[in-house]
């Protein structure tokens, strides 16, 4: 029986009200000297998590990725792929991801399909997934290839809805994403609406490129966020979101 120590984490972080950070790293805009020195800055900032995965990743180079991550750190290194075939059985986990904000079938249940065997075979963990896209001002890479339309980033009781059915469908975590070089991250009222209608960890990601706009995401109920293209332009936000995380966390403790 594999394991289910990322979603046994996940929910730790839930039920104590701490806060986590993941930093994304997609293989195509990582080559190995920037992924070297952002290895070593998520070390020393204690990232919780790293994702690794893109809407395209057309280089091949995710094992590479993956292998790398995984001999320069132990932070639990988790797949976040856009198709079937960005597998690769060396991470730690998979978040098995359905698009519930869409219509498209592939992604609800076909790439699925065809993933299946392969991570059956695998000693991945799988983490059953509902993945939310949710306008972001601009078309994004994410809703282009998934020939999908986001949710809308103003009504927060539909938004809310979606992920209550994604629950009770039997989804262990939701991730609400504003898509990669997001303009504006996923509205505070959005976030607070799905906070307060699921139970199942929550994770942020798209738009959160400062510290203030981690922060709206984190007080808003967001158990883990996830920073990529920003980090990817300035290497130093990752440290300012960490401390962001980590002040929050450390305010728990105090009271």
């Amino acid at each position: 029986m594999k394991s289910d120590r990322l979603v046994q984490s996940f929910n730790k972080f839930r039920a104590d009200g701490r806060k986590a950070l993941a930093v994304l790293f997609d293989p195509d805009d990582t080559d190995e000297r920037s992924l070297i020195k952002s290895l070593n800055v998520c070390l020393e900032q204690k990232v919780d998590y790293i994702f690794v995965g893109g809407s395209l990743v057309t280089s091949g180079s995710l094992h590479e990725v993956v292998s790398m991550i995984k001999s320069y750190t132990d932070i639990p290194c988790v797949l976040f792929p856009g198709n079937a075939i960005q597998i690769d059985a060396s991470a730690d986990a998979v978040l098995f991801l359905s698009l519930i904000s869409g219509r498209n079938p592939e992604l609800l249940i076909g790439q699925h399909v065809v993933a299946a065997p392969v991570v059956k075979r695998s000693k991945l963990e799988v983490v059953p997934t509902g993945y939310m896209l949710v306008n972001s001002g601009k078309p994004t890479s994410a809703s282009y290839i998934s020939n999908s339309q986001p949710l809308p980033n103003d009504k927060p009781s539909l938004v809310a809805s979606t992920a209550l059915a994604g629950e009770m469908l039997g989804l262990r975590t939701m991730y609400m994403d504003a898509g990669s070089g997001a303009e504006e991250p996923i509205a505070p009222k959005v976030v607070r609406a799905v906070r307060s209608a699921v139970e199942v960890p929550l994770i942020i990601g798209g738009g959160l490129n400062t510290p203030f706009k981690a922060k709206q995401a984190l007080d808003a109920g967001a158990d883990i966020i996830v920073i990529g293209n920003g980090a990817q332009k300035n290497l130093n936000l990752v440290t300012e979101v960490s401390e962001v995380v980590h002040f929050y966390n450390e305010a728990l403790n105090v009271n």
